[in-house]
């Protein structure tokens, strides 16, 4: 989350530093993505098949070596090729965290797990945005990704020494080699809507946020040194809202928690996208508001559908729906590349036009939740 975090406010420096275009940019959050998404697919026959910290370490090393690659590309080129990298290892990470905690928390607790989980787009915004923006204006746009090799290299070691072994789901295996693994799970009708569901979320969460740095800069009037604290600012709230979020999906139900997010996500980002030169303190506020409905949005989506796969399928699932969510989250940047448009004075086009899109992902969204949830209570 950090590395995408860390990418997505630099579009405001990138573009004029490498000399690239809003689809160029687009592209080099999307490439991550693909690549993430494709070795999701590769790794989930074999997502089950082994202890889940050994398989967590192993991507996890791969993520920071690619992460290192970054920090240390000097064209545009290098850069997409060192996202490319990252994204092939930094793919599996989520999927696997997600069946951990699917393995050890039932599913009423869930709600409260991902709330705490959901903390670290909070922790995120303030480490890669405010900081990372800080550090790319004082020592090149290169440094906040060494600020990730850092403090993932202490998360490995604490993964390392701390976590205990994840292999409950061994004893449960069927005697199917990974392809055979990976078709049944592709296969079956209850996954497959949980994907779908998936593509929906991830196309209306990815959307706005690569060129939320570019928009704030050029369309809204804020400066550079003002976006650190609007994010820092955000991502407080995030921590803070994240757990109650968690705790009132338990009490009064993952879909209506849904449902609300949903609703306060709609007015915000038809707001938010039609903005035009405005004061500070009123971004704060409407970008506060935004996060709130995303991230109940997330945490409660995330908690409800856990529920979908079996215990013996669950790392394929994970793998393959983080997978879904990475292509889906890649293909919406690029989309949303090609339809902002970037003027010569710096403002962004059509920023409106983007929102609407992104609305009626949202809407098609709920109603899909809406029946996983129905069918999952129905079980």
């Amino acid at each position: 989350i950090l590395d995408f975090m860390v990418l997505s406010p630099l579009g405001a420096i990138l573009m004029p530093t490498l000399k690239i275009t809003t689809s160029q940019f687009g592209f080099v959050v999307s490439a991550y993505a693909f690549s993430a998404g494709a070795s999701g697919l590769l790794a989930a026959g074999f997502a089950d098949k082994y202890d889940r910290k050994k398989f967590l370490l192993f991507f996890y090393t791969g993520f920071l070596i690619g992460t290192m690659l970054c920090a240390m590309a000097p064209t545009y080129h290098l850069l997409l090729i060192a996202r490319i990298v990252t994204g092939i290892f930094g793919g599996v990470i989520g999927s696997v965290s997600f069946a951990i905690i699917t393995d050890l928390f039932p599913i009423d607790k869930r709600g409260r797990v991902m709330g705490f989980v959901q903390m670290a787009f909070g922790a995120s915004q303030i480490l890669g945005l405010p900081i990372g923006l800080y550090l790319a204006n004082k020592m090149g746009w290169h440094s906040p990704f060494w600020m990730i090799v850092v403090i993932g290299a202490l998360v490995g070691i604490v993964i390392f020494i701390k976590l205990k072994p994840v292999n409950e789901h061994l004893k449960i295996q069927e005697k199917k080699n990974a392809i055979q693994h990976l078709g049944k799970t592709l296969s079956t009708p209850l996954y497959i809507r949980g994907f779908l569901s998936t593509v929906l979320l991830a196309t209306g969460g990815f959307m706005m946020m690569p060129f939320g740095s570019a928009f704030g800069t050029n369309n809204l009037g804020l400066t550079l040194d003002q976006l650190p604290v609007l994010y820092m600012v955000t991502g407080i709230f995030s921590i803070i809202f994240g757990p109650l979020i968690g705790k009132f999906s338990d009490r009064v139900g993952k879909f209506r928690m849904f449902a609300v997010g949903t609703i306060i996500a709609i007015i915000m980002s038809l707001i938010y996208t039609n903005l035009g030169i405005t004061p500070l303190w009123i971004i704060m506020v409407l970008n506060i508001l935004l996060f709130l409905g995303i991230n109940a949005r997330m945490i409660s989506a995330s908690a409800l559908t856990s529920a979908i796969p079996s215990p013996q399928d669950r790392g394929a699932y994970m793998s393959i729906n983080s997978s879904i969510q990475q292509i889906s989250g890649g293909v919406a940047s690029f989309v949303a590349g090609l339809i902002v448009v970037q003027t010569p004075s710096g403002l962004l086009e059509r920023y409106d036009i983007l929102g609407y899109v992104v609305v009626v992902s949202m809407v098609v969204a709920a109603i899909m939740i809406w029946w996983l949830d129905k069918h999952l209570r129905m079980k």
